[in-house]
């Protein structure tokens, strides 16, 4: 058993990415990552104050990871339900939950925290339908909504395929962003084991985002992005493959650190579905939610304002030098 581990993040190595969770961890102390990673899923680790429960999170140099057995184990999701009636829940997921069960055993998720809910209200939980009509990554916090009914369920879904379901996201891109739309056809794999866009006739989906840019930061953009279709991790590819990867993006990052170098640290991905819209399939009501950003979203967005604005590198004099002067005619 490990009491208790204190450690700082050691600096960066020059072309190296920052470490893992888990690799400083199994480095400070031997122990196995399976170990890490329990540890983890546990609540038992925490980075500058705050529960880290992925082994797999980059940590910013000089940042402070304690792990204490003896820690008590965190409190079950509380996520508040924003709009339910007896077809149609919503509620405002956190980053880290996943939307539905992606393994038979994989407990915590968006439907299990709903029946949570419910059942703190004393209400039965078990003989209760949910029916999954779209997904938010695990990694993006915000707005999901569930079908309570069959019926409710087709006709979200039949919403959602005629694009009639209204979705802004604000996400924080590296660089500067300028408003635009992206159209391209998505594949599960562009040769590299990554979804992303391919220009081969016949594949893919067509994937079609709006980019808005609202705040432009010293090195970063905050924007909004509106969701025309909406497929696997959409906003984080487009984004990634205009060379501006989302802050805190930890997969579509390979060409920008071949061509730009190491992404911003974050303690999660900069992504947030602020706004849910559509109208009620089966009362024919407008249903129009919106989400604040959350907390910790909040912070990284003000330590982004905070950083210094890149020095403009001063034009390059026209003027030939002296190596490249043309001779005097004789």
């Amino acid at each position: 058993m490990v009491a208790k581990i204190d450690l700082i993040a050691p600096p960066r190595q020059k072309g190296q990415p920052a470490p893992t969770l888990a690799a400083l961890l199994r480095g400070a102390s031997g122990l196995s990552w399976s170990r890490v990673q329990a540890l983890c899923e546990r609540g038992k680790v925490s980075i500058d104050g705050e529960i880290a429960l992925d082994p797999a999170l980059r940590v910013r140099p000089g940042a402070s990871i304690v792990v204490d057995e003896r820690r008590a184990a965190p409190r079950p999701w509380t996520v508040p339900i924003v709009f339910e009636d007896a077809h149609v829940v919503v509620i405002d997921k956190p980053a880290g939950m996943s939307s539905v069960p992606y393994e038979k055993r994989e407990a915590g998720t968006a439907m299990d925290a709903i029946r949570d809910a419910w059942r703190a209200t004393g209400r039965t939980a078990t003989t209760q339908a949910l029916h999954v009509v779209h997904r938010i990554d695990k990694d993006t916090s915000g707005l999901i909504a569930f079908a309570k009914s069959k019926l409710a369920e087709r006709g979200l879904q039949r919403l959602f395929r005629a694009h009639d379901v209204e979705r802004t996201y604000l996400c924080v891109a590296h660089g500067q962003v300028a408003d635009r739309r992206i159209e391209s056809r998505l594949v599960d794999d562009r040769g590299d084991g990554l979804r992303g866009s391919t220009r081969t006739p016949g594949r893919g989906k067509r994937a079609v985002t709006h980019v808005r840019a609202v705040e432009a930061l010293p090195d970063t953009t905050l924007c909004e992005v509106r969701l025309e279709t909406g497929k696997t991790h959409q906003i984080r590819i487009h984004l990634s493959e205009l060379g501006h990867p989302l802050v805190g993006e930890r997969v579509y990052v390979r060409d920008y650190q071949r061509r730009v170098g190491e992404p911003i640290d974050s303690p999660r991905l900069l992504l947030h579905a602020a706004t849910l819209g559509f109208v009620h399939p089966l009362t024919d009501e407008r249903v129009q939610l919106s989400s604040p950003l959350p907390p910790e979203f909040e912070r990284m967005l003000e330590r982004l304002r905070a950083r210094p604005r890149p020095v403009a590198t001063p034009p390059r004099s026209s003027r030939s030098t002296s190596a490249g002067r043309p001779r005097p005619r004789r």
